[in-house]
């Protein structure tokens, strides 16, 4: 039997996040899977677990990647002097790649090997 498709939806618990949710779902015979990077920025832990539920979504991972983040990322961006337009330090565009390699990641496991946040 064929297994069923996977998303690892980037999702903040916001409006846009949670209308691209529910379009994935309605649109695609897929499990969906919200996915939140903690690099630092405020978020709001509760809301994103109550919004995506609201959705039917039973999978939600809200993963600390502050200390890799500053390791991997910034300490090297600020090494190499990464400033844009001259003026300031990159931001949330250096988390990117980050985010988007923990995103494949997880959806290359399979899912008995993925950790979860409490819902």
């Amino acid at each position: 039997m064929k297994s069923k498709k996977r998303i690892v939806l980037a999702y903040s618990g916001g409006l846009d996040t949670s209308i691209i949710l529910k379009w994935l779902q309605e649109n695609y015979n897929a499990e969906v899977i919200c996915y939140t990077a903690d690099i630092g920025q405020e978020i709001n832990r509760k809301k994103i677990i109550n919004n995506a539920k609201k959705f039917g979504v039973k999978k939600i991972i809200i993963k600390d990647l502050k200390n890799l983040f500053v390791k991997d990322y910034v300490f090297p961006m600020i090494r190499g002097n990464a400033i844009y337009e001259g003026v300031y330090l990159l931001g949330t565009s250096i988390a990117r790649p980050l985010i988007a390699k923990d995103q494949m990641e997880i959806s290359a496991k399979p899912t008995s090997y993925v950790r979860f946040s409490k819902l």
